[in-house]
């Protein structure tokens, strides 16, 4: 199976820069979105042969998240059940036979790192809710996570010690998900992979340097981690500030 994740930094924006290419061209089982700053009625549909589930936020032009598939769940939910968390479109979970498919867009901690407090109430109860689903049936994770684990993970970490993104805080709460029985399916196979990104500043030239951070994954529950064939960053691939992801499942 095939699944890609990608911030695309407006949905309408895209659209003009190879999107719908670069969307038949992989032809994934499932195709996920973040940050797609819709609301309801906002967009045209996606290519024939796929179910389509939208969750948007309250606030308009912010946030929001898409999730596209060939198969047919047995259920959706948008959020995690927690009304504080569920205001900004940020999830949307899908339930098949035997996984559960989870988007998320992970709420940023912003300069000055003034949403930090409220990052850290949601990654904890983030992580609750996957665990939750995990003691049901395997769970993979993807999407913008809005973290650079490990200092491989971004081009200059001693400058960004303590920036949105790369602060002890949130490093820590990644590592309690992973400890807490999930994997990081690209670390999992390319555990000394340098230069590896996912999102450059739009400032600098950062791109052309590959000035970036790594903060878009796949995550599955541990009893998957034998099933997986690839992980793959999609670097050559541009039209937003983010790459697409790809994972590829046995």
């Amino acid at each position: 199976m095939k699944f890609v994740s990608w911030n695309v930094n407006g949905f309408r924006a895209i659209l003009g820069k190879g999107f719908y290419e670069f969307f038949k061209e992989t032809d994934a089982d499932i195709f996920c979105l973040q940050e797609t700053k819709l609301q309801e009625g906002q967009h045209d549909a996606i290519p024939e042969g796929y179910f389509e589930y939208w969750n948007y936020a309250q606030r308009k032009g912010y946030s929001g998240t898409a999730v596209f598939t060939k198969r047919e769940p047995l259920k959706v939910t948008r959020g995690i059940g927690l009304e504080a968390h569920d205001q900004e479109g940020r999830v949307i979970t899908l339930e098949f036979p035997e996984f559960y498919f989870v988007t998320v867009y992970t709420p940023n901690a912003q300069d000055g790192l003034a949403r930090l407090d409220y990052r850290m109430e949601w990654e904890e109860a983030f992580r609750a809710y996957l665990q939750t689903l995990d003691r049901q049936k395997p769970v993979i994770i993807c999407g913008d996570m809005n973290v650079a684990h490990q200092e491989i993970d971004l081009k200059n970490p001693k400058q960004n010690r303590s920036n949105a993104g790369f602060t002890d805080q949130e490093r820590a709460q990644f590592s309690a998900l992973l400890a807490a029985g999930f994997v990081d399916s690209f670390r999992h196979l390319y555990p000394d992979r340098e230069n590896a990104y996912t999102w450059w500043s739009y400032r600098f030239n950062a791109r052309s340097r590959n000035a970036g951070w790594r903060i878009d994954y796949f995550i599955v529950s541990d009893r998957l981690k034998t099933r997986i064939k690839d992980s793959v960053i999609c670097s050559e691939i541009q039209g937003s500030d983010h790459c697409p992801v790809i994972l590829e499942l046995d």
